[in-house]
């Protein structure tokens, strides 16, 4: 009996901290191929004090982590890795003279060239660009740009509309 107790809180704390599940851009495409999602990708760098910050606040928060689970493929994209990626016929490389610190050519054809962290970038079914959306946000801002991509409203109406009529309610 005194071990049950411990196993029940080891339980219980397990399924309160509920993550992301972040797959690298490869295992992403892989999991597209055979189901398809939309794909979020969080483009950031090691040294990016607000990337960190939202690691730590906006992707913990519970209804964001369960949204982003149930209807993207999240992908974290280190926009300064050295690794290359392959992706629909082209390899991705780092470029060390892209900027003063390199930078990876997938994120530099993911964000136009406009290398600011963190972004998010939101995919369709088709991997095809859905939208960029540079800077920190706080979870229930998050939240709300998700269920805007997640519930394709990008297809009916501007973000600022959606908003509109989501603070109506």
């Amino acid at each position: 009996m005194k071990f049950l107790f411990p196993l029940l809180l080891l339980f219980l704390s397990a399924s309160l901290s509920a993550q992301i599940e972040w797959l690298s851009w490869e295992e992403a495409v892989a999991r597209n191929a055979s189901e398809p999602r939309k794909m979020m990708v969080d483009v950031y760098t090691d040294w990016c004090g607000w990337c960190k910050r939202m690691d730590k606040t906006s992707f913990v928060d519970p209804a964001v982590t369960e949204y982003v689970n149930e209807h993207f493929y999240a992908v974290k994209l280190n926009a300064e890795q050295r690794e290359p990626i392959q992706f629909d016929g082209h390899e991705f490389t780092y470029d060390p003279t892209l900027s003063r610190r390199g930078v990876h050519t997938l994120a530099v054809a993911l964000l136009d060239g406009r290398m600011s962290y963190p972004s998010i970038v939101y995919l369709d079914k088709e991997q095809k660009r859905i939208t960029i959306a540079p800077g920190f946000k706080e979870a229930e801002a998050l939240l709300q740009e998700l269920t805007y991509v997640g519930g394709d409203h990008f297809k009916r109406q501007s973000y600022a509309d959606y908003v509109k009529s989501q603070a109506k309610k």
